[in-house]
C-alpha cells in the first residue's frame, strides 16, 4: 500500500491482500522495529504535546508541538482501527500516532479522559482520510497532495460510520432489555443493586461507542436513594432513555432534524452544516466548566438583526484556557454556521471576523414567565432530551420563595423558580444587588430543574452584567 500524503489516511492495517489478520494501532507499535519504538517513546513525552486526551468512544487526540506553534493534529480511532496525522511520514502508523498510543498505555493519568475538541469531531465526521494540513485552525492548502484519494477516503468513512452505527444499535437493543428487566423486577431493585449495576451498563455503552447513552445510564445510577422522590425521577429518566433507544432504532423513519438530534444525543459528533447567518452578535454570557482535565467554554450570542440565539463551544485541555474568548456585553460582526439537529442552537464562528466592539443599542427585551415556559414546552416537542433552553426574561424581580428563589413577573402574576444549584451560587446575589427590588431583564437557561441566570441588565443601564 502506498504511503500517505500530507494529511492523508494512515491505515493501521498493513497486511497483504487476502490475510485475515488486522493490525490495530497497538499491534502496529509492538511489531515496529526498535528504532521506531525509540522514536515513539520520544513522541510520547508529555512535554512535547500542547494538548492530548481520549473520549469515551475510544478516540485519542492530540496537538503535537510546543512554543506557541499551532500544533500538529493527530487523531486515532481505536475502535475503527485507523488513525490520521498531519505529518508527511510515509510509513504508517507514524511516530506521532505511536507516541499517542504509548501515552494511553502509560495509564489514565497520562492521557486523561475528556470531551474531544470540536476539530476532532469535525475530523471524524469528514472521515480521517479527508485532506487537511492538520494545523490547528488551518485548512487544506491549494494543490496539497492526497486529493486523488478522496473517493477511497469517503468509502472508508462510510464503512467506519456503518460499523459504529451497528455497535450503537447493538448497545441500544441491550439497554432496552436492561430497562425491561428493571421494570419487571421493580424499581426498588435498583437501590438494592447499588452503583455497580449502572457502571457496568455504562461501560457496555462505551464499548458500543455510544457515549451519550453511557452518560444517561450513569445519571440513572445517581438517583436510587437520593431523596424521597427518587423512584419518580428514576422512572422519568428511564422513560427518556427508552424513548432515545427507540428513536435510534427507528431513526430511518424520523424527520431529518429530529434524526440529527437523535444521532447527537446518542453521542455521534455533529457538524456545522447549515446556512451561515451574518449578523451583529451580542455576547450575552460566557461560562467555563471543568471536567476530567478539560475546560469547556459556553458562549451565548444574540443576533441583533436575525433575533437568533446561538451557542459557541470551545475547549481547553491540560490546564489551558479555551481559545475563544469574547467579552460579555460586546458585539461581534461575523457569520455563524449552525449545527444540525432540532433547534440548531449550536453554531461555529466563521473566519475572518473583526474584534468585538461596544454595543451601539440596548440589549434585547425580555418575555414573560408564562411565554418562556410555553417556549420550553415547544422545544421539548422537537428535542425531548433537551436539558434547557435559552431565554430572555423580563421585566422580572428576584424574590425569595420558601427555601429557594424565583423570578416573578413585574405584576407578580407568574414566576419561574431559580434552579437550586444556581440559587446556591454567588451569581444570585449579584442579580439581587443589581435589581435592588426593582424589575430587571435576565438572560439564562430554562430547564426542568428551573431557571439558571447567566446575565442581566436594567432599564437604568444598558450594560450587560455577567452573573457567572
Amino acid at each position: 500500500m502506498a504511503g500517505p500524503s500530507v494529511g492523508g489516511m494512515l491505515r493501521l492495517n498493513g497486511e497483504a491482500p487476502g490475510q485475515e489478520v488486522r493490525r490495530t494501532p497497538e499491534r502496529g507499535h509492538r511489531a515496529a522495529p526498535d528504532a521506531a519504538s525509540d522514536q515513539a517513546a520520544g513522541y510520547a513525552d508529555p512535554n512535547a504535546w500542547s494538548a492530548a486526551g481520549r473520549d469515551a468512544a475510544g478516540v485519542l487526540w492530540g496537538l503535537y508541538g510546543q512554543g506557541g506553534a499551532p500544533g500538529l493534529r493527530v487523531v486515532v480511532d481505536t475502535a475503527a482501527e485507523a488513525a490520521w496525522c498531519a505529518c508527511a511520514e510515509a510509513a504508517p502508523p507514524c511516530g506521532h500516532v505511536r507516541g499517542l498510543l504509548l501515552r494511553r498505555r502509560a495509564g489514565p493519568s497520562a492521557l486523561p479522559r475528556s470531551t474531544a475538541p470540536g476539530w476532532v469531531a469535525e475530523r471524524l465526521g469528514e472521515g480521517l482520510g479527508a485532506p487537511d494540513d492538520g494545523r490547528a485552525g488551518g485548512s487544506s492548502p491549494a494543490g496539497a497532495p492526497g486529493g486523488g484519494s478522496g473517493r477511497t477516503a469517503d468509502r472508508e468513512a462510510r464503512r467506519r460510520a456503518e460499523r459504529r452505527a451497528a455497535r450503537i444499535t447493538a448497545g441500544a437493543t441491550e439497554l432496552e432489555q436492561r430497562l425491561a428487566d428493571l421494570l419487571h423486577e421493580g424499581l426498588a431493585s435498583a437501590e438494592r443493586a447499588g452503583g455497580g449495576l449502572w457502571e457496568e451498563a455504562a461501560a457496555r455503552m462505551v464499548d458500543a461507542q455510544a457515549p451519550g447513552l453511557a452518560a444517561r445510564v450513569r445519571e440513572l445510577g445517581t438517583l436510587p436513594g437520593s431523596g424521597a422522590d427518587w423512584p419518580v425521577r428514576l422512572l422519568e429518566e428511564c422513560a427518556l432513555l427508552h424513548l432515545l433507544n427507540r428513536a435510534w432504532l427507528g431513526r430511518d423513519r424520523l424527520p431529518g432534524p429530529l434524526a440529527a438530534t437523535v444521532r447527537t444525543r446518542v453521542g455521534l459528533p455533529s457538524a456545522a452544516d447549515g446556512t451561515a447567518v451574518a449578523d451583529s452578535w451580542l455576547v450575552l454570557s460566557r461560562q467555563d466548566t471543568s471536567e476530567g482535565g478539560l475546560t469547556t467554554r459556553r458562549i451565548w450570542l444574540h443576533g441583533r438583526e436575525s433575533g437568533r440565539t446561538v451557542l459557541l463551544l470551545s475547549f481547553g485541555a491540560a490546564g489551558r484556557a479555551p481559545g475563544l474568548s469574547l467579552p460579555v456585553g460586546r458585539v461581534l460582526r461575523a457569520a455563524v454556521t449552525p449545527h444540525g439537529g432540532s433547534g440548531r442552537l449550536r453554531g461555529e464562528l466563521a473566519e475572518p471576523h473583526g474584534p468585538p466592539t461596544a454595543a451601539d443599542r440596548p440589549p434585547p427585551g425580555g418575555t414573560s414567565c408564562a411565554a418562556a415556559a410555553a417556549a420550553y414546552g415547544r422545544a421539548l416537542a422537537d428535542d425531548p432530551w433537551a436539558e434547557s433552553r435559552p431565554v430572555v426574561l423580563g421585566p422580572v424581580v428576584p424574590v425569595p420563595a420558601g427555601e429557594g428563589w424565583q423570578l416573578a413577573d413585574g405584576e407578580g402574576a407568574d414566576a419561574l423558580p431559580i434552579a437550586p444549584a444556581a440559587a446556591a451560587g454567588p451569581g444570585l446575589w449579584r442579580l439581587v444587588a443589581l435589581s435592588g427590588g426593582r424589575a430587571v431583564t435576565v438572560f439564562g437557561e430554562l430547564g426542568h430543574r428551573g431557571f439558571v441566570p447567566l446575565a442581566a441588565w436594567t432599564d437604568r443601564s444598558a450594560e450587560v452584567v455577567a452573573l457567572t
